[in-house]
C-alpha cells in the first residue's frame, strides 16, 4: 500500500467512526412514546404546545405522585438538583405565544418557553422557562424561570390513556388549557386583549394590501361603532371608506357605517343627516333593514319614514309591503298595517315567508304590535 493510499483509507476511517457516534435514523420515540403539537387561536394569538405523549400502559394509580414525583427532584443526572416534572416526556414540552399573553392573571412576552410542573395533590406550580431546548428537566435552572404559577389540579371521571393538552372554555379572549392523563386534569388560564391585538391589526393591514379597498375602512370602522372603542379613529375610518382619493366610494353601506359610528359617539344629529344621503343610495333590503334597527330602537316615526321612502321608491313589491306593514304596526295602526300585511302575504316567495306572515296576522286582528 501506498503512502497516498494509507492516508486516504485513514481519513475515510475518521470519518466513518464521526458519523457513527454522531448520525442516527429516524424512529420512534424511546418508551413507545408519541410526539404531538396542538395548535389553537385565543383571539389572534397562536398557541403552540409541542410534547411527547407517554401512556398510562396498566399503571392505574401509580402515575401522580409516584411515576411522577411530587415537588422538586434529584434526578440523578445533569446540573439540577431540584427538577421540576417536564409535563410530558423525552425532550422539553414547549408552548409558543405568538404575542402577550396573561397565564391565571400574570402577564407574561410573546415567545417559546420550556413549560415544566412540579406536581402536587392539592397545588401544582406552573414554569414557563426561557430555556426551551434541553432534554427533559435534567439541566432545569430556576434563574431561567419567566413565569410560575400555581393551580389546583382536578380529577377526571374518565380515563385519559395518552397524555394530552386541551383547550377549553373558549372565549374571543381567553381558553383553559389542561394536561390531562390518566385521571387528572391541570388546567391555566390564557387571556389575550383581543380588542388591542384586533386594532393593532386593523392599523398595521390598512397600511398594506387590504388598505387599497373602502370594504376594508368600512370593516374597520364598524367593528370600532359595534365595540364602542377606538371611535375618533373609526371615524377616520369610515371617512376614507367613503372619500379616500382613489379609494373611497360614496355607496349606502359606507355612508351607513360613518352614521353608526356618529350614533355610538352620541352625534345623533349628524348621523341622522348622514342616513338621508344615504337613502337614496340604499338598495331595497338596505333600506328595509335600517328602518327595522329604527323600530328596535324605539324611534318608530324615523321608522315608518324610512319604510314610507322605501315602499315609494319600489311600491308594492314584497319587501316593502312588509316595511309598510311594520311601518304601520309600529305606529299603533293596525287596520292599515294589516292590509298591507295580506298583499304581503300574497307576494311572499317561499314557505319560510309565508309560515311567518301566517304568524303575523293573527296579532294584527287582535291589535298586537308585530315588531
Amino acid at each position: 500500500m501506498t503512502k497516498a493510499n494509507f492516508h486516504g483509507l485513514l481519513a475515510l476511517l475518521c470519518l466513518a467512526t464521526t458519523l457513527s457516534t454522531t448520525a442516527q435514523l429516524t424512529s420512534l420515540p424511546s418508551g413507545g412514546n408519541k410526539k404531538a403539537a396542538v395548535t389553537e387561536r385565543i383571539g389572534l394569538t397562536d398557541v403552540t404546545l409541542t410534547y411527547d405523549r407517554p401512556a398510562v400502559k396498566g399503571r392505574e394509580g401509580q402515575i401522580w405522585g409516584k411515576l411522577i414525583p411530587e415537588g422538586y427532584t434529584d434526578q440523578g443526572f445533569g446540573t439540577s438538583k431540584a427538577a421540576p416534572w417536564r409535563a410530558g416526556s423525552n425532550e422539553n414540552t414547549t408552548i409558543t405565544f405568538t404575542s402577550d399573553v396573561m397565564v391565571e392573571g400574570k402577564p407574561l412576552p410573546a415567545g417559546k418557553y420550556g413549560f415544566f410542573i412540579a406536581y402536587s395533590p392539592s397545588e401544582c406550580t406552573l414554569i414557563f422557562s426561557h430555556n426551551n431546548s434541553s432534554w427533559g428537566s435534567f439541566f432545569y435552572d430556576p434563574k431561567e424561570d419567566a413565569l410560575r404559577v400555581t393551580v389546583k389540579p382536578v380529577p377526571l371521571n374518565n380515563e385519559v390513556e395518552r397524555l394530552r393538552y386541551e383547550f377549553t372554555d373558549q372565549t374571543e379572549n381567553s381558553a383553559t388549557i389542561a394536561l390531562e392523563w390518566e385521571k387528572l386534569s391541570i388546567p391555566f388560564k390564557v387571556e389575550v386583549n383581543y380588542v388591542e391585538q384586533q386594532l393593532a391589526s386593523f392599523r398595521r393591514e390598512l397600511r398594506n394590501t387590504p388598505g387599497f379597498n373602502y370594504n376594508s375602512f368600512m370593516q374597520a370602522a364598524q367593528f370600532c361603532a359595534t365595540r364602542k372603542v377606538d371611535l375618533e379613529e373609526g371615524l377616520a375610518w369610515a371617512d376614507a371608506a367613503i372619500s379616500l382619493p382613489g379609494i373611497g366610494d360614496k355607496n349606502f353601506n359606507t355612508l351607513s357605517t360613518k352614521a353608526m359610528v356618529l350614533n355610538a359617539l352620541n352625534r345623533k344629529d349628524e348621523a341622522d343627516a348622514i342616513m338621508k344621503e344615504a337613502l337614496p343610495l340604499g338598495k331595497v333590503t338596505d333600506v328595509h333593514v335600517y328602518a327595522r334597527t329604527l323600530i328596535a330602537a324605539k324611534r318608530n316615526k324615523d321608522a315608518f319614514d324610512a319604510f314610507q321612502f322605501n315602499y315609494n321608491k319600489h311600491p308594492n313589491e314584497f319587501t316593502t309591503n312588509m316595511g309598510m306593514a311594520r311601518g304601520y304596526s309600529a305606529m299603533g295602526d293596525y287596520k292599515k298595517a294589516l292590509d298591507y300585511l295580506k298583499k304581503a302575504q300574497a307576494q311572499a316567495p317561499d314557505d319560510l315567508n309565508k309560515n311567518n306572515i301566517a304568524t303575523l296576522l293573527p296579532k294584527l286582528e287582535k291589535g298586537q304590535d308585530i315588531n
